[in-house]
């Protein structure tokens, strides 16, 4: 037997691990992403509980809702959508004023929605925010 179905295995093999590798790095592109929701951020307006419950100088995650909401100073608010602009996927915790997302290690400033550490290098959008009737609500026309 001759050495040529040794050479067309390892040329068959070489193409599929090159394949393999491609497709890993389309998965894990650094592009934004909207993910797995169509909308990163809330289509109507969408009550999040007392305003109480975001610490001053910090930041609450309401991860059903995929809105994080921060408090630079008393009786102000920002927030930004919950949604990893690297995957789509939820953040899962906030620590200090940097959220985290958990599919690739993501970092977000939860005071300007900046990426801090990629593989995300897109900001969080913005999503408006307001007090009515003592209660916190985001999303348009808020």
């Amino acid at each position: 037997m001759s050495g040529l179905p040794a050479a067309r295995r390892t040329v068959l093999k070489g193409a599929a691990l090159a394949g393999a590798a491609g497709l890993g790095a389309a998965a894990c592109s650094t592009d934004s992403k909207l993910g797995h929701a169509k909308n990163p951020t809330p289509t109507a307006p969408v009550e999040l509980g007392s305003p109480d419950e975001v610490p001053v100088g910090g930041a609450k995650l309401y991860r059903e809702q995929r809105v994080v909401v921060s408090c630079p100073a008393k009786g102000q608010y920002k927030a930004f959508s919950a949604q990893c602009t690297h995957a789509g996927c939820v953040l899962d915790k906030v620590e200090g004023n940097e959220g985290n997302c958990p599919c690739h290690g993501s970092r977000f400033d939860m005071t300007t929605g900046e990426a801090l550490h990629g593989p995300a290098t897109v900001p969080l959008p913005a999503v408006p925010v307001k007090v009515e009737d003592g209660r916190l609500v985001a999303g348009p026309d808020a």
